[in-house]
């Protein structure tokens, strides 16, 4: 079988299938998991407060899974992912205060003590956050060590069909033989034929500095959020742009976020800017991630997860592993079908 596209969606999928006695050949266009998996923040957004109504049940799914699943790749890696479970304050009106997840509005100094305006109403919610890069270097050696091939610096162009069906995927470089194609391309997802997945990138541009442990929970306000880190980073992010493939950052732009942070936890002011980057969130018209069989025998996809990706990593290959070996799927994944486009 191969996997098109190395991020945390197509790593985590090929282990699962791995699993499964499924014989995976990941191929990746670039560095595996340095594309939308590298430059995320890692807030696991699992309640009902920000995510699409249909997402919902999958997501507060994948939330749920999420210790077994770091506790898993840490035993076969070796590497930490840094998962924190210490919750998030987020700055919204208070109509939005009881979702089930939260804990109702707080009053933030007994939180996060560095926060310029500590009393201004936020409300807390019992979510974890994640390390990205941890989480998918460690997704990429437990992959190996499992004994999934990985291919990188080749991207696919084509899929291979014999009879209507899929029958491999040809790269710039050679053809690969296998009965199973999945697509798990991200943002260049839309790009392979013969089916025209509606992705997009959609750009972000984030920044981290040195936060010297100034806050333990996920801050999240309108202007800007704030994902600490064990070692003592801390990320703030992040825009979302409508650029096409310029993965390029704007000074101003870091500049403006940067500043807000700063507003919100003035300590801030003194700590050094480690780096700024841009990365590339695969977008569909719905804002809902694309799941499962295509019109294609033997052709999958597992793509447009958005802002999502980290997040929805373990649910995604627990149930497409389910899908592609013809098990009974554990959620329904009609709002997410490919075919949905095409009606």
């Amino acid at each position: 079988m191969v996997i098109v596209g190395g991020g945390i969606i197509g790593l985590s999928l090929s282990s699962a299938l791995n699993k499964r006695g499924v014989k995976v050949l990941v191929v990746e266009r670039g560095e595996p998991g340095r594309e939308a998996s590298h430059a995320a923040a890692g807030m696991l957004v699992g309640s009902a407060l920000e995510s699409p109504a249909a997402l919902q049940i999958l997501a507060a799914a994948s939330a749920r899974m999420y210790p077994e699943f770091v506790h898993e790749l840490k035993d076969e890696s070796g590497i930490d992912p840094d998962l924190r479970d210490h919750g998030t304050l987020v700055f919204h009106s208070p109509q939005h205060a009881d979702d089930g997840s939260s804990g109702g509005l707080v009053t933030p100094a007994e939180f996060e003590p560095a926060l310029a305006d500590a009393t201004r109403p936020a409300v807390y919610l019992k979510e974890r956050s994640v390390d990205p890069r941890a989480l998918v270097a460690a997704a990429l050696k437990a992959a190996r060590h499992r004994g999934v091939d990985v291919s990188s610096g080749s991207s696919v162009t084509r899929l291979v069909l014999s009879d209507g069906r899929v029958s491999g995927a040809t790269t710039d470089k050679t053809t690969y033989r296998a009965p199973v194609v999945v697509n798990c391309a991200g943002a260049w997802a839309g790009q392979l034929p013969p089916h025209r997945f509606p992705t997009r990138p959609v750009k972000g541009q984030m920044l981290a500095v040195i936060g010297h442990h100034l806050l333990k929970h996920v801050i999240r306000a309108p202007e800007v959020y704030l994902v600490p880190r064990s070692d003592g980073r801390l990320l703030i992010g992040a825009t979302v742009e409508e650029a096409g493939y310029d993965k390029r950052t704007v000074a101003e732009t870091i500049q403006r976020m940067h500043a807000a942070a700063i507003r919100l936890v003035p300590a801030l002011a003194q700590a050094r800017v480690l780096e700024a980057w841009a990365g590339l969130r695969p977008g569909t018209p719905d804002d809902l991630p694309i799941l499962g069989a295509t019109g294609t025998p033997g052709y999958f996809v597992a793509t447009g997860h958005f802002r999502d990706g980290v997040l929805l990593a373990p649910v995604t290959a627990h149930v497409m592993a389910q899908v592609i070996t013809s098990e009974k799927a554990d959620h329904d994944l009609a709002a997410f079908s490919p075919g949905r486009f095409h009606n």
